[in-house]
């Protein structure tokens, strides 16, 4: 939709003043993809192959069903939790409260590492790990009244929960602290300290979740201005993956009941874009080949950021609807092919095989 064309949400409500009611039942829309489709539109420097993605949809459909690839991928892996209970959703939500940035410019022998049960982990799970390894020792990390206890939980103790096997430490964890303190006080005035609070007012919708998580805590509200355009672009990469990671851990049951877990999107990241430009479904311009071949830093909420991310959202909302297409039994959704997408970014990586950097930014968004 161009900023010319009239608001749909401000017709719709003008609709139901003029029907004397609104509508009540309508179901809550997250409108990421909507502005995924708009900067996708008016890209300058990324752009998509739409050959390249088609066939990359035929290659993932195929891959994935070989695989068995599905929710109970998830809790396969040894560090996400097994328990299937309030505690699990706790964790969850603490780890996508933290759930950014760990890239490193060091080798991978000194980067940010974490210790635990006689493995190293790194990146992500280097997160997971920690937070793990800290409720082994009796540090309550996923409590919201600890994050409010300034004496306990401070810039400290955070540096021993996340201590590093190596020189690095873990990065931005001062904006870590903010987002745990940012979190308690919300959850505190507003849902009795419990996110489960949050996962009963959002009514079994994962948009619903998105849309209240954006509204309610600052620290998950990853929206930007793109070209002129009238409302932000809304991206809500950790928004997303915490419902997505809720409806995976409990195989779309009990507090992972979402009916509409189909409209959460891909998880605008480094790494999904990373692979997606491998496949050559996205390409780059020169210029912004050239910064993300140097390792440049790029500026959250430039436009250089921007189209990196909302046009792999849109990127995956075709593979997805081409899968549909050529295959309308199929069991899959944006979350399922991400999560695929993520894992085998990671595999290459960890083979030596990665032919494409990701791009390089700094920020509480990814």
């Amino acid at each position: 939709m161009s900023d010319d064309e009239a608001d749909p949400e401000l017709l719709a409500l003008l609709r139901a003043h003029l029907q004397g009611k609104q509508d009540l039942d309508e179901e809550p829309e997250t409108g990421v993809l909507e502005g995924a489709e708009y900067v996708c539109d008016n890209s300058i420097d990324v752009a998509l192959n739409m050959r390249a993605t088609k066939n990359t949809a035929a290659i993932i459909y195929e891959q994935m069903r070989l695989k068995e690839y599905s929710t109970a991928s998830w809790s396969q892996h040894e560090l996400h939790p097994k328990s299937k209970d309030e505690s699990t959703v706790a964790f969850i939500f603490t780890m996508d409260l933290l759930n950014f940035s760990f890239w490193s410019l060091r080798p991978e022998d000194e980067r940010f590492t974490v210790s635990y049960r006689g493995k190293t982990w790194t990146g992500y799970w280097s997160l997971v790990a920690a937070l793990q390894r800290a409720l082994e020792e009796d540090i309550p990390i996923t409590d919201p009244h600890y994050w409010q206890n300034e004496e306990d939980c401070n810039l400290e103790s955070l540096k021993h929960v996340f201590r590093s096997s190596t020189d690095e430490e873990m990065p931005l964890l001062e904006a870590r602290l903010s987002c745990l303190r940012e979190a308690g006080q919300v959850l505190y005035e507003k849902y009795g300290c419990r996110f489960a609070t949050c996962l009963e007012a959002a009514g079994g919708s994962a948009a619903a979740l998105v849309n209240l998580l954006a509204r309610d805590f600052g620290c998950f509200r990853d929206e930007f201005r793109f070209d002129g355009r009238r409302r932000p672009v809304r991206l809500l990469k950790r928004a997303q993956i915490l419902a997505a990671d809720l409806w995976a851990c409990f195989d779309g049951r009990g507090y992972g009941a979402f009916r509409d877990v189909d409209k959460i999107t891909m998880f605008a990241d480094y790494r999904v874009p990373q692979i997606l430009a491998t496949l050559g479904c996205i390409g780059y311009s020169p210029p912004l080949q050239a910064v993300i071949v140097r390792g440049d830093v790029i500026e959250s909420g430039s436009s250089y950021e921007l189209q990196i991310r909302a046009c792999s959202i849109w990127c995956v909302e075709l593979i997805r609807r081409e899968i549909k297409r050529e295959h309308p039994e199929a069991n899959i959704n944006a979350v399922l092919i991400d999560f695929f997408l993520y894992d085998t970014m990671k595999q290459l990586e960890s083979e030596g095989k990665e032919t494409m950097p990701h791009h390089r930014t700094r920020s509480i968004w990814y």
